[in-house]
C-alpha cells in the first residue's frame, strides 16, 4: 500500500496537490508509508483500533437497537495543516470568538446591535436557545462562551469556511487528545521529523481558564465536570477531562445549594464548589429556572450565578449564538462590534424567515444543504444534490410549515485526506473542529479534531451518522 497510485480525483486534498506531488509539511509522512508496505500499515491501523477500544473511547447512540456504545472510528493517515496557513486559521477564531461574546453580552443587556437594526430583535426572540432567565446576568469578564467547538470546511478552490458554531455543550476534545497518543505511538519517527505542535497541555489550559473565572476572594478554588450521567453520549469525554485536570466529576444529585452557596456532598460533609465546567445543556441545569421536570440539574443554580457565587461554562443563555439563523448574521456581528471584515469567511447562507431568500431555497432544494436552526449531530438536515424527490418534497413542506426554523447554502465540495480502504488509500471528505478556551485572554488548540466522512461519496461527518476521526497535525513546512 503506497500513494503512488493515489488520485485526489478533481477534488482539493489536504495532503497531496497533485497525484504524486504531496503539500507543504506532508513529505516526511508520505514517504514513510511509501515505505512501509500493505502488511506493516495494516498491522499499525489494527494496533491503533486496539489501543482505542482498550482505552475505552466510546460515544452513545441514542435510539440504536444494536447497542448504546460504539468505538469512535479512526483512521491512521493524519491531516496536515501547514503552520503558516493555521496561524491564519488562529487569528480568524479568536476573531470570530471575540465578536461573539461580545454580542451574547449586548443581547442580554442593552440590545444596542438590535435597537441599531443590524439583526432583526424577531430573529433573536424567537431562537429556541434565546434565555429570558439570562436576561441582565454579568458572566465575569463579560465572557459568556468559554469552551467553544468551531466547524471549518474547506471548498474545492482550497478556501477555508466557517461552517458553524458550537457555543454550548460543544464535544470532541477528548478524541484530539487519544488520538494524537496514538499517533505517536503509531508513526514515532515521523511524528518527531515532522515538528507537529503539541496538543498534550490541553487540560493544562481548559483548568487555568476555569480557574480564572473563580469569583473574588476565593484562594483555594474547586473546580468539578457536571455531567448528565453515564448515558449521555459524551460521558467518556466528560470523565476523561476531569481526571486530566484532577477535579471532580459529578452529577446534578452530588450537588445542592445551602446557604447562597453550590455545595458537593463528600465523605466529609459539605463542600464549596466555586467553578462548574457544566456539560448540561441550559433546559436541564436548573428546574426552577428552566424545565421543572428536570432531575438531572441542581435547583437555585442559576440564581447563585447571578448573584456571581459560582462560575458556570458555559454561561446560560450562550446558546443564542448557537442558532444557525444567527450564524447567517456572524459577519455584520464582526463589523459591528470590531469594525473588522471576517479573516475566515462564512458560506454563503440563505434564512428561510425572509420571503425572498426561502423562495429561492424552495426553487433550488436540488442544489443547496438544508438545515434546522437548532439540530445537530447531522440530523435534521436535507443534502439536496444526494436527496430523492420524496425527501425534497418533505423538507419544503416543512419550511413552508416552519420558515424560521431553516437554512439552506449552497454544496460544498468538501476537502479530502487519503484514508484506507481495505489494501488501498481513497479520498474521504472532512472537516475540522479546532477549539477555542477563551479566560483572561484566549487560546486555540493546534490543530482539533479532523471528522471524517466513512462512507464513500458521503458529506456527513458526524459520528452518529457513520463518521470517524483522523489526527490533525500542525506542522513546520519541511
Amino acid at each position: 500500500m503506497s500513494f503512488e497510485s493515489y488520485d485526489p480525483e478533481g477534488f482539493y486534498d489536504e495532503m497531496f496537490e497533485a497525484p504524486g506531488v504531496s503539500r507543504p509539511g506532508a513529505q516526511v509522512l508520505v514517504n514513510k508509508i511509501n515505505q512501509l508496505g500493505n502488511d506493516l500499515l495494516r498491522e499499525r491501523q489494527h494496533a491503533a483500533e486496539r489501543a482505542l477500544y482498550e482505552m475505552g473511547i466510546t460515544f452513545n447512540v441514542y435510539g440504536d437497537g444494536a447497542g448504546t456504545e460504539r468505538i469512535f472510528p479512526f483512521d491512521i493517515i493524519p491531516r496536515i495543516v501547514p503552520a503558516k496557513e493555521w496561524e491564519q486559521l488562529e487569528k480568524g477564531l479568536k476573531q470570530r470568538i471575540f465578536a461573539l461574546n461580545k454580542f451574547i453580552d449586548d443581547v442580554y443587556h442593552d440590545g444596542l446591535i438590535l435597537k441599531d437594526g443590524v439583526i432583526p430583535e424577531h430573529v433573536i426572540k424567537s431562537a429556541k436557545s434565546f434565555r429570558e432567565q439570562c436576561v441582565g446576568m454579568n458572566p465575569r469578564r463579560g465572557v459568556w462562551a468559554h469552551i467553544t467547538g468551531t466547524d471549518l470546511v474547506r471548498d474545492k478552490d482550497g478556501t477555508m469556511y466557517v461552517l458553524e458554531d458550537n457555543l454550548r455543550c460543544p464535544s470532541g476534545v477528548s478524541y484530539v487528545l487519544e488520538n494524537r497518543d496514538v499517533m505517536k505511538q503509531t508513526f514515532p519517527l515521523v511524528f518527531e521529523a515532522s515538528r507537529v505542535r503539541p496538543v498534550v497541555d490541553y487540560p493544562m489550559h481548559l483548568l487555568e481558564m476555569l480557574i480564572s473565572l473563580v469569583p473574588d476572594g476565593v484562594a483555594r478554588p474547586k473546580v468539578v465536570v457536571l455531567t448528565p450521567g453515564v448515558y449521555n453520549s459524551a460521558y467518556f469525554e466528560h470523565s476523561f477531562l476531569a481526571q486530566q485536570m484532577g477535579v471532580e466529576l459529578v452529577e446534578g444529585r452530588d450537588l445542592l445549594v445551602k446557604d447562597g452557596y453550590v455545595v458537593m456532598r463528600t465523605t466529609k460533609g459539605f463542600e464549596r464548589v466555586d467553578v462548574i465546567y457544566r456539560r448540561i445543556d441550559d433546559d436541564f441545569i436548573d428546574p426552577l429556572a428552566f424545565r421543572s421536570d428536570s432531575m438531572l440539574g441542581v435547583p437555585g443554580i442559576m440564581e447563585v450565578f447571578r448573584n456571581g457565587r459560582v462560575a458556570l461554562a458555559n454561561a446560560p443563555g450562550t446558546g443564542v449564538a448557537d442558532d444557525k439563523v444567527l450564524y447567517a448574521y456572524v459577519p455584520q456581528i464582526i463589523k459591528y462590534y470590531l469594525n473588522e471584515d471576517p479573516i475566515i469567511p462564512n458560506v454563503p447562507t440563505f434564512v428561510c424567515w425572509d420571503d425572498k431568500e426561502r423562495q429561492h431555497v424552495l426553487a433550488n432544494l436540488d442544489k443547496l444543504v438544508v438545515k434546522a436552526a437548532n439540530e445537530s449531530g447531522g440530523y435534521g438536515m436535507l443534502v439536496g444534490p444526494h436527496a430523492t424527490e420524496v425527501e425534497r418534497t418533505k423538507f419544503a413542506e416543512l419550511i413552508q410549515a416552519n420558515p424560521r426554523n431553516y437554512i439552506a447554502q449552497p454544496t460544498l465540495s468538501l476537502s479530502r485526506v487519503p484514508t484506507i480502504v481495505d489494501d488501498h488509500f481513497e479520498g474521504r471528505h472532512v472537516d475540522l473542529r479546532p477549539y477555542i478556551l477563551y479566560g483572561e485572554d484566549i487560546y486555540v488548540l493546534p490543530g482539533g479534531l479532523t471528522r471524517v466522512a466513512l462512507k464513500k461519496g458521503s458529506l456527513v461527518v458526524n459520528s452518529s451518522q457513520g463518521g470517524g476521526s483522523k489526527d490533525t497535525w500542525v506542522v513546520e513546512e519541511q
